[in-house]
C-alpha cells in the first residue's frame, strides 16, 4: 500500500526568479515575441529541466524565427495545425 499523501511524479517547477532571469530582454531592450508576462504550463516544465531548456529554446529560435522558406505566420500556422493535430493543448 503506498501513502496517498505523496505523489508518485513530480517535477520542481523553477521560481519565478528563476523564469524571470530565463526571458531577458534582448540587447535593444526588446521583450521576446512570444513574452505575454507571464510563462505558459508548457514553458515552465520545459525550463523546469536544465538541461533540455536550452536546447529546446535554440531548436524553437532556429524553427521559428531563422531565414527560411516559409514566413514566421506559416511557421505558426504549421505549429497551430500539428498541435491540434496530436490535440496539444499547448
Amino acid at each position: 500500500m503506498t501513502d496517498s499523501t505523496v505523489p508518485e511524479a513530480w517535477v520542481a517547477m523553477p521560481s519565478s526568479e528563476q523564469l524571470n532571469a530565463a526571458r531577458p530582454p534582448d540587447s535593444q531592450g526588446q521583450r521576446h515575441p512570444y513574452d505575454f508576462g507571464f510563462f505558459p504550463a508548457m514553458g515552465r516544465l520545459v525550463l523546469a529541466h536544465p538541461g533540455i531548456a536550452p536546447a529546446f529554446g535554440a531548436l524553437f529560435s532556429q524553427i521559428m524565427f531563422a531565414p527560411g522558406h516559409l514566413s514566421r505566420a506559416e511557421r505558426e500556422m504549421v505549429a497551430a495545425v500539428a498541435s491540434a493535430a496530436q490535440d496539444c493543448h499547448y
